[in-house]
């Protein structure tokens, strides 16, 4: 794990991610942070877990092959896939690879992500995810809603 340790304030918009290649890596911190994100990079499955426990991010991107040679060997997103949904729910999870068509829905539903990007569109990048997370929030939108009015009435789900 990275020795240093950065806050994350109430205005962060924070954002994780998980890549072995170093030029996706650089593309996606520097996509992430030209549209406002404070990013954290995860060096391997542990310190995914850790920092993913830490904060509620906003967007995670991880690469297929983050940590293995193969996807199925992908520890972190098999974390991810078999973490229960309320643990997850407050982030846009973005699958990105070789073996993807960008926006493919039954390829992300297949990994229990919401959405999966092509690598071949990483000069995108950075429109992709921003409409991966509208995507996404509009999607929850209605149940964010309810569960914010039933929070407020003091009634729990």
């Amino acid at each position: 794990m990275n020795g240093s340790f950065d806050f994350v304030s109430t205005e962060d918009k924070p954002a994780l991610i998980a890549f072995s290649t170093p030029e996706w890596l650089e593309t996606a911190k520097t996509a992430l942070q030209e549209l406002g994100y404070k990013v954290h990079t995860a060096a391997t499955h542990s310190d995914f877990l850790v920092r993913f426990g830490q904060a509620h991010y906003q967007v995670v991107i991880v690469e297929e092959l983050f940590g293995a040679n193969t996807i199925d060997e992908n520890l972190t997103l098999k974390a991810l896939q078999t973490m229960p949904v309320n643990q997850r729910r407050h982030a846009t999870i973005i699958l990105l690879g070789d073996s993807f068509q960008t926006f493919t829905p039954m390829e992300a539903f297949r990994h229990s992500v919401h959405a999966v990007i092509s690598s071949s569109e990483m000069f995108l990048l950075k429109q992709l995810v921003e409409k991966a997370v509208a995507d996404n929030e509009l999607f929850l939108h209605s149940f964010r809603e309810v569960q914010t009015r039933v929070f407020t009435s003091g009634n729990r789900l």
